[in-house]
């Protein structure tokens, strides 16, 4: 019988997505020490959120990662439109935010996980195993004290002055600490898929819109990402009509892609189980949940990954003293963390339910889309309104910036 074996650590992070990674980069970067788990043995998982936006390229500007971020291959977009019934409308502007970076950057979200990953082990604190999953919680006196964990040599016990949940809308530890789950519902589910890129295709227009369907584009060189709303729930029985109603979908929605849908079968298909929900606790004395694990965000706006990166970075620089002095952060600064997330969380689920409530659902329902309506008209009449929605896309509500030292500045490059 394998024995387990047993690790102590400052702070453990479940969760290898973009919201874990780049907490315990920062806390490392700290001089924390810092473990993260991540389940799988790689990050390469295709259709996950690609987009980079301002507020995490500002992110990395002051962290003076940016230009080697961008060295890396990537795709930009600096305006959004949609195609409504045949007609472009541009919705988003975002050259006029306060950023270094007034654009979105595509890239995918393995790559930017290396790139994180990669600068991360610049610091002897940050320790990122890979196929290694929590499975358990390990508790003391009412107090989280670490994590059990299971990987390809067996279960080991991880001891934490802290545990973070990051492990996604799905999270593990979050159930096992048994917190409650507010649901906000969502009318649609969404279908990943590649379809070919022809050179003859137009600029990319991020919506498509015709009646009863709803695609995405995004750009990715040689090919496009394409997102396709279905009503919530419906994906069996669309599977049930055949991978032609898909394609015929797709084909009425985005007459470009006539010749280019025959590519598709349902193994090129991946569906996601679009849910909008949040805690309203989100700790417990030696565990907090942050990103998708406390907030469970719509894809709408692509706004749901930087959110989760916000959340990591006012982690760290509420936390960061603490830990590295060797403590157990109190209940007090685990609320400070939920006080000053909560409202980002509220807004933002605010602003994507009024869109799924006032838009989506009529759409999914058959609501016929003759003309774009006249909120959509309005940036047209009124271009300065496009600042707007770029604002809460592009930086967000309360916006975080690093406020963290580099405890190892010179000897770690970074």
């Amino acid at each position: 019988m394998t024995q387990t074996r047993s690790l102590a650590t400052g702070v453990c992070i479940t969760g290898g997505g973009p919201c874990g990674v780049m907490l315990g980069v920062l806390l490392a970067r700290a001089g924390v020490d810092a473990i993260v788990l991540e389940k799988y043995p790689d990050f390469f998982r295709d259709f996950r959120g690609d987009t980079v936006h301002p507020s995490t390229l500002e992110l990395l500007y002051e962290l003076g990662w940016l230009d080697d971020f961008l060295a890396l291959r990537h795709d930009e977009f600096q305006t959004a439109s949609v195609n409504i019934a045949g007609e472009p409308v541009q919705v988003a502007d975002l050259s006029h935010l306060r950023t270094h970076c007034k654009f979105v950057a595509l890239m995918p979200q393995w790559d930017f996980l290396n790139f994180l990953a990669q600068h991360g082990r610049r610091y002897p604190t940050f320790h990122l195993r890979m196929a290694t999953e929590g499975i358990g919680l390990l508790a003391s006196g009412g107090r989280v004290t670490g994590v059990r964990a299971r990987s390809a040599d067996g279960e080991v016990e991880i001891s934490a002055k802290l545990v973070v949940g990051a492990d996604g809308r799905h999270s593990t530890i979050r159930n096992l600490a048994g917190f409650a789950v507010k649901e906000l519902g969502a009318p649609m589910d969404i279908l990943w898929m590649r379809i070919s890129k022809n050179a003859t295709d137009p600029t990319m227009q991020l919506g498509w819109v015709r009646t009863g369907h709803m695609v995405i584009l995004l750009d990715r060189g040689d090919y496009w990402q394409c997102a396709y709303l279905i009503p919530k729930g419906s994906f069996a029985a669309l599977q049930a009509e055949g991978i032609d109603a898909l394609r015929r979908g797709l084909a009425q929605t985005v007459p470009m892609l006539r010749d280019r849908v025959a590519q598709l079968d349902w193994s090129k298909v991946s569906m996601l189980d679009v849910r909008v929900d949040r805690l309203d606790l989100w700790h417990k004395p030696g565990l907090l949940c942050i990103g998708d694990a406390a907030h469970a965000m719509s894809p709408i706006g692509g706004i749901g990954i930087n959110l989760a990166v916000q959340d990591a970075v006012a982690t760290a620089n509420i936390l960061a003293e603490t830990l590295r002095a060797g403590n157990s952060p109190g209940e007090a600064e685990l609320q400070r963390i939920a006080d000053r997330r909560m409202f980002p969380t509220k807004a933002t689920q605010a602003f994507q339910t009024f869109v799924q409530d006032r838009a989506i659902a009529p759409l999914m329902a058959g609501a016929p889309v003759t003309a774009p309506p006249l909120a959509a008209r309005l940036f047209d009449e009124f271009p300065w309104l496009r600042r707007l929605p770029a604002r809460l896309i592009g930086v967000g509500v309360r916006p975080e910036h690093v406020r963290t030292p580099d405890a190892f500045a010179g000897a770690a490059g970074g």
